[in-house]
């Protein structure tokens, strides 16, 4: 597409911060930008389209809609896509992959809806070159979303190729991961700014840190990692490489910086240290082994964000019950001043923690819903009676 020309795109997140990435589009010279359930439609050029992938912290994918049209049977979704000049998108010896999702489509099988538009690229680049591309479902050099309502079907290519929370620096990850799109969304619900401190107490993989301290010194999310519209015939090699410099000028020298991150477990802090060494930040973030339960604020105030456990196996619900109200309670002892963010599944933590939720903001951790409870701490704030002593708490794992 031209430079001077506005595409039709869409970007994809994780749900519930629809909003906070329409803001972020937005500054980034997106226009007719409009949230959606799971995404955010916008407008741009091909200089919005490759500073979205390299600069949106929140942005899952970045889509360039090719058409909407109405359908009623599997042969007009062959038809509509047969006839878009696929040669001229990309290069046959690029290797693909069709992906489809619906809502409410009337036709039965997903499966073969997906096979009839890989066969309409297939037999346009034959009928148009005399071969076909090959079919890659790992490592796709080219990726095509498919979208069915009930009555319309939209084709898109896809500018991101791998998905934009994967920053092209992660050395390791625990457990269950958070990820990156999600942490660096939940820093902008938060309020967070650069030069206020932060806290992730149970910081598993550092995956909060990591977000922050980027965020801190302007390094651009997509620096380290290449995106699907290099491999696109259109590719503007010199503009890119002119937007990848004048990224690369805003960022900052990294220096020790207000963000603190802390783990019950020497093995889960090594992670961390492995995720901030890779990303050139291990200098950035000031990292200790402690129980959460036990450390004290870094700062007169700051923000503190953090995903604890979830208990989702039978063994952990007695550990946690027994933690959450020590935790309270180290909060309202300890972070006076503080506005503190946590992130979680379950829906009985504000009962266990006994400390008064100012917000609730559902999230979705992939498919698991969760809620980011907002808690402003003061002192002298109402508790309930103080619970049983009991343990310590185990990582998170992110």
């Amino acid at each position: 597409m031209s430079s001077q020309t506005n595409a039709k795109l869409f970007a994809s997140c994780p749900r519930g911060l629809e909003n906070p990435l329409a803001a972020e589009l937005v500054g980034l010279g997106a226009s007719a930008v409009q949230a959606v359930a799971g995404g955010v439609a916008f407008e741009g050029d091909t200089r919005v389209i490759y500073r979205a992938n390299l600069e949106s912290r929140i942005a899952t994918r970045v889509l360039l809609r090719l058409f909407t049209v109405p359908y009623r049977s599997e042969e007009d979704i062959y038809r509509a896509a047969v006839d878009l000049d696929w040669p001229q998108r990309f290069d046959v010896a690029r290797s693909i992959r069709v992906y489809l999702t619906a809502q409410h489509c009337p036709l039965k099988s997903l499966d073969f809806l997906t096979l009839r538009i890989k066969d309409a690229v297939c037999d346009r680049f034959r009928s148009a070159v005399g071969s076909r591309p090959n079919i890659d479902t790992r490592a796709p050099e080219v990726r095509i979303h498919a979208f069915l309502d009930a009555a319309q079907f939209t084709l898109y290519l896809d500018t991101s190729g791998e998905p934009l929370f994967k920053r092209g620096a992660r050395a390791a990850q625990g457990e269950a991961p958070l990820k990156e799109n999600l942490a660096a969304g939940i820093l902008k619900l938060s309020g967070w700014q650069a030069g206020t401190a932060l806290l992730d107490p149970m910081c598993g993989g550092g995956t909060f840190l990591v977000e922050a301290a980027q965020i801190a010194l302007n390094i651009a999310p997509g620096s380290a990692r290449g995106f699907g519209f290099e491999k696109l015939k259109d590719f503007d090699a010199a503009l890119w490489q002119a937007l990848r410099a004048e990224s690369a000028a805003r960022r900052k020298p990294v220096v020790s910086l207000p963000i603190y991150g802390s783990d019950l477990y020497g093995d889960t802090l090594k992670l961390a240290q492995a995720n901030l060494r890779a990303a050139g930040l291990e200098q950035a973030v000031q990292l200790k082994q402690a129980n959460v339960l036990e450390i004290s604020a870094p700062a007169a105030t700051g923000v503190l964000v953090t995903n604890p456990p979830y208990g989702e196996r039978m063994g952990e619900q007695q550990d946690l019950a027994e933690f959450y109200p020590k935790f309270g309670d180290a909060l309202k002892q300890k972070f006076a001043g503080w506005n503190c963010y946590i992130l979680s599944a379950d829906m009985n933590l504000p009962k266990r923690i006994r400390l008064q939720v100012s917000k609730r903001t559902p999230l979705f951790n992939g498919a698991l819903e969760c809620r980011l409870f907002e808690y402003r701490i003061v002192a002298g704030s109402m508790r309930g009676p103080k619970p049983a002593q009991g343990g310590g708490v185990p990582s998170d794992g992110h």
